[in-house]
């Protein structure tokens, strides 16, 4: 088979697949498929005794599979496709028990199992590889693959091909999920909207820089730059650094009530995290434009902000102050301390204005342990409040619990 260069965008968007190649001996066939996953159940406990008139709590069981099956079908090419039982509108979870309806949920109930990917991915061209079908959106606004959560896909065309350190890319998807995954957009957006990438990456020695541009028909264009380092200043010390900026500007057809500076969106991002010995820490500090700071489709996705429950995504005018302290108690064993502060003001993405600021802050505690390579598990708790935008209140004053267990294969 041809070999061609590390692509850094191949290990995102190429995840495993599989092909029937019925035509093949049973022993080779199977020899030829390559199986990856995940299994991930997490366990919420949300309190918010600022609910008026009913009980606040959410009360969640959350479960997640997703299967990766990949077959080889010739030299040049390779079928791949994932598999999710959880939610089938959004490829997330799959919730049983109490939500914030405050209605009991269905009990103890099943999963929806959906086909989230399927597609082939070529690479008869030196260099190159090109995936054709239904696959993950590998953008800096999507989220192409999440054990943890929904992922955005779409149906289309995307070639990526090397040259020494730069890489550029190019797609085009005729149908998406963005209408029914993500927690801005799938409000506005039409999953059968075209949409159009492009990328331009740089792997320098001590740099990488990257470049990206995302076109939805009729909805948005938008462009963002960004440039991260991972530096090791000795045998147990390293740190990164990430600069980002990202513009992004609504078309008329998304918000005809909205005047042509509401239209705006964009935010700005620095963040240095380090490891030094037992201690890990990490600071960002992140800026929305005055008239929106939908950046982004899902708060997930690098290119807005997000703590536990507290997200830039989508707030006019923001200053969010993100900080963590950690400490390895054992090899395996780590806890973290997380603080989040938020300050926002102006309108929301749509141009409506809002009569007060919002104030939100949270602070949790992470425990987290490594059992092995391919299992993880954390204890995390906490407390967010929020106040302020339409009513001047405050919303949210709630506890928060979760437990989390990881198997990746």
């Amino acid at each position: 088979m041809r070999k061609i260069s590390k692509l850094s965008l191949v290990a995102a968007v190429a995840v495993a697949g599989f092909s029937t190649a019925n035509a093949q001996p049973l022993e080779q066939a199977i020899k030829d498929v390559e199986v990856s996953g995940s299994v991930v159940y997490r366990y919420d406990n949300f309190d918010n005794d600022k609910v008026a008139g009913r009980d606040g709590r959410t009360d969640l069981n959350r479960y997640k599979i997703g299967l990766n099956l990949s077959s080889k079908v010739n030299d040049y090419v390779k079928f791949n496709s994932r598999f999710i039982v959880g939610s089938k509108s959004d490829f997330g979870w799959a919730n049983d028990g109490k939500g914030l309806d405050n209605r009991k949920g269905g009990g103890d109930g099943g999963a929806d199992v959906s086909l989230s990917q399927a597609y082939f991915g070529f690479t008869a061209i030196p260099n190159t590889v090109v995936n054709v079908g239904k696959q993950g959106l590998a953008t800096p606004y999507t989220v192409a693959l999440d054990i943890n959560g929904n992922e955005q896909t779409g149906t289309g065309i995307l070639a990526l091909t090397n040259f020494s350190v730069v890489t550029l890319g190019a797609g085009y998807f005729n149908n998406t999920n963005l209408n029914e995954s993500g927690n801005i957009t799938n409000t506005v957006l039409d999953g059968g909207s075209d949409v159009y990438v492009a990328t331009a990456q740089a792997d320098l020695d001590y740099v990488k820089l990257e470049a990206w541009y995302l076109g939805v028909q009729d909805s948005l264009n938008s462009y963002t730059v960004a440039a991260t380092s991972n530096i090791d200043l000795a045998e147990n010390a390293k740190i990164g650094l990430e600069a980002r900026y990202v513009n992004l500007k609504l078309d008329s057809d998304l918000a005809p009530n909205a005047s042509s500076d509401a239209k705006k969106n964009d935010m700005f991002r620095l963040a240095v995290d380090g490891k030094f010995s037992i201690v890990n820490a990490r600071l960002a500090y992140t800026k929305t434009g005055k008239h929106g700071g939908l950046t982004a489709t899902d708060n997930d996705a690098k290119n807005t902000s997000l703590g536990w429950n507290v997200t830039s995504l989508g707030k006019a005018d923001a200053d969010y102050w993100q900080a963590a302290v950690g400490v390895d108690i054992l090899d395996n064993l780590n806890f973290t301390l997380h603080y989040g502060n938020l300050r926002a003001k102006g309108e929301n993405p749509l141009g409506v204005a809002n009569t007060t600021d919002l104030k939100q802050e949270e602070i949790y505690g992470q425990l987290t342990y490594k059992m092995s390579k391919n299992l993880s598990t954390y204890l995390r708790y906490g407390n967010m409040t929020s106040e302020g935008y339409d009513d001047g209140e405050k919303t949210v004053d709630q506890n928060m619990g979760r437990l989390q267990v990881a198997y990746t294969f």
